[in-house]
């Protein structure tokens, strides 16, 4: 418990060192308003403008959440099927890692241009940014067992289904975690980028994407800043409700999630 405050002490200094450092660059630079708010502007621009910065905040999330758990159902089966054919995995595996070269700002056009514009194309464009680290740290994860241990099972007359769902997937747990989150993190980039592009099936409604761009179209810098603050925020909490989980399942049996003995 104790570990866990100072953690979160030095967090707090450091977002407050860097708030002085933020306000003593206006000082001594007399950098314009339009250009870098203060952060007494930028907190006001949170409590002035909080409704709509909480609905942005909500179809973002929504949005990169649901292309997040479509990214680890699909990751996860294809896999399995990795992991039961050498042959499947060499010939698709390449594929799958040329998810992440793709430029997402390229084809989010033209999935704006299949889908349409609203929730659906955004959330497909998070499933798609966020599919290849699930893929890829899983298939590692399932095929990365000790040789020995799958010998043990196969003299006990283990069937393929036996070795896979009770050796091999539990093995890969660790992994797919660290694949979920990596994918948590750009998946709420892939979402703010497809808004970019999709914007909002209602006009004025729209997720911290579209909100960025209006801001930015006019001119509205502390709200501009509030909503990457706001953007910051959501990306965090989503990373620590996957580390949370990954304590959760694997500190009771897994030597990546247990704390030290000394501390």
């Amino acid at each position: 418990m104790r570990r866990h405050l100072v953690t979160v002490a030095n967090a707090a200094a450091v977002f407050a060192a860097l708030v002085v450092l933020w306000q003593l660059i206006l000082w001594i630079f007399k950098v314009p308003p339009y250009m870098l708010p203060s952060p007494w502007a930028v907190a006001k621009a949170v409590v002035a403008r909080f409704p709509s910065l909480l609905a942005s905040l909500a179809i973002t999330a929504e949005e990169s959440l649901g292309g997040l758990i479509a990214s680890i159902v699909v990751g996860v089966l294809v896999a399995l099927i990795f992991a039961q054919s050498r042959w499947v995995r060499r010939m698709l595996y390449p594929y799958t890692i040329l998810l992440q070269t793709v430029p997402i700002i390229a084809i989010a056009p033209l999935i704006l241009m299949w889908i349409g514009a609203g929730a659906p194309a955004v959330t497909f464009i998070a499933f798609v940014i966020s599919l290849a680290p699930v893929i890829a740290n899983t298939t590692q994860g399932l095929i990365s067992v000790d040789e020995n241990l799958v010998n043990l099972f196969l003299m006990h007359n283990a069937s393929p289904a036996q070795l896979l769902f009770k050796l091999r997937l539990p093995h890969a747990v660790p992994a797919l975690f660290v694949g979920i989150r990596i994918a948590s993190g750009i998946a709420l980039i892939g979402a703010i980028t497809g808004e970019l592009y999709a914007g909002s099936s209602r006009v004025g409604e729209g997720g911290l994407g579209y909100s960025i761009l209006y801001a930015s179209t006019q001119l509205q810098t502390d709200y501009l800043f509030a909503l990457v603050f706001a953007a910051t925020v959501l990306g965090f909490s989503f990373i620590f409700a996957v580390m949370f989980l990954e304590w959760y399942f694997l500190h009771r049996w897994h030597e990546s999630a247990r704390a030290p003995e000394t501390e």
